[in-house]
This record gives structure tokens, sequence and C-alpha cells, in this order.
């Protein structure tokens, strides 16, 4: 996970206004989703996957896990695996995401997971 998890990184290829919703969302080993809603606001931008039958609910993913965007495909593509995605804290609904710990909890799984 980047220094600044909550940012897009600029080499991944995001434009400010992009919208990304219902594109697809790749890990390194295989398809996660397609993003349900997003936020691009800098330093709180993230991403929330419907995994759709594999996991039960939704996942937030701080932005900083993209590493590329593919336009033409309307694919993200991220720098984890299925694994660490699949037991990654579940999406909780807007009144809690603005909880500090429970983002910091995100953050920490992602780190502690380590890279794809």
């Amino acid at each position: 996970m980047p220094e600044d998890p909550w940012s897009f990184d600029p080499s991944c290829g995001h434009l400010a206004g992009m919208d990304l919703t219902e594109w697809r969302v790749e890990a390194a080993d295989g398809h996660i989703g397609v993003v349900n809603e997003q936020s691009d606001e800098a330093g709180n931008a993230f991403l929330v996957v419907d995994a759709g039958g594999w996991i039960f609910g939704k996942l937030l993913i701080p932005a900083g896990a993209v590493t590329r965007i593919d336009r033409a495909g309307r694919t993200l593509h991220l720098g984890l695996r299925r694994g660490q995605v699949e037991d990654a804290p579940q999406f909780l609904p807007d009144p809690d995401q603005g909880d500090r710990e429970y983002r910091e909890d995100v953050v920490e799984y992602y780190r502690k997971t380590g890279p794809c």
C-alpha cells in the first residue's frame, strides 16, 4: 500500500472527475467485481466494489491500491491478490466510512497482507 493509500497514484492513469462506476475491477490474479461507488476526493479517495457472488457484501478499497486504469477496457487493476480482497474488512455504510478507526483498520489490513 502506498504512503498515501487514500489517493490515486498519479502513474495509474486516473483523471480527476473520471466516473469509474460499473467499471471492472481486477486483482493481480483474477476478477474481483465492479465499482459500485467511488470517491476521488483528495486524501479520501476510495472504491466501493461489489464482488458479486464470491464474497458476500461490498468492499472498501483505498484508491492507492489501483495500479493501472485501462480506459478502453473500462477496467481497474489493483496491486492486490484475490485472497487479500476476499479477507478484507467489509464495506460499512456512510455513517461509519468516516470513522477514523475503521479507515485505519482497512489500511492496516492491506499493509499487513503485503504487496501482491
